[in-house]
């Protein structure tokens, strides 16, 4: 059996196929300071749903991260100490891991403890809707629901900025 093709036809469904995606908003363009932070729903060890909208009013610290990730790990503990410093009553640190559920739940059964919320994205819907391509991966969102800042990968040198930006959110 032959089958017919009409190049000119596909070549122009491409092309407008292209055209679409290349012109489309924002939905693939990269956030940046200032944009309305994205909402998104995550789970806790527990079970239990959080979502951005519930800590209008506090600053609220994104940490991206994963248990294969030396600098991540790094910055767990930090991100700990940043949520008993500030207190939950100002900030909320959550740090989302991007692993498969299983991983994700052999790590936060021993980080039951923190003060700071550890929640999964295994679906990874949270990771697209903020970008992320690499982690360690922070986004510092301010009281009104607006990125403050993004941080992607860790040093130690990095810190101090932070920190500035986290005063700043907190009007210090």
């Amino acid at each position: 059996m032959r089958h017919c093709t009409f190049p000119g036809i596909r070549w122009s469904l491409l092309a407008i196929l292209l055209l679409a995606l290349t012109s489309a908003p924002s939905a693939f363009a990269a956030l940046k300071d200032g944009d309305a932070a994205p909402n998104f729903k995550v789970r806790t060890y527990d079970g239990e749903t959080i979502s951005l909208s519930s800590y209008t009013g506090k600053v609220v610290v994104l940490s991206f991260w994963a248990s294969w990730c030396g600098p991540c790990l790094k910055e767990l503990p930090i991100l700990e100490n940043i949520q008993k410093a500030a207190g939950k009553d100002r900030i909320q640190v959550i740090a989302i891991n991007i692993e498969e559920r299983q991983a994700f739940r052999k790590m936060a059964r021993k980080m039951q403890s923190l003060q700071m919320l550890v929640a999964s994205d295994a679906n990874m819907t949270t990771q697209r809707a903020y970008g992320v391509k690499a982690i360690p991966f922070m986004v510092i969102v301010d009281k009104t629901g607006n990125i403050l800042r993004i941080h992607q990968g860790y040093s130690e040198a990095g810190l101090d900025k932070v920190v500035n930006d986290l005063n700043e959110s907190l009007g210090l």
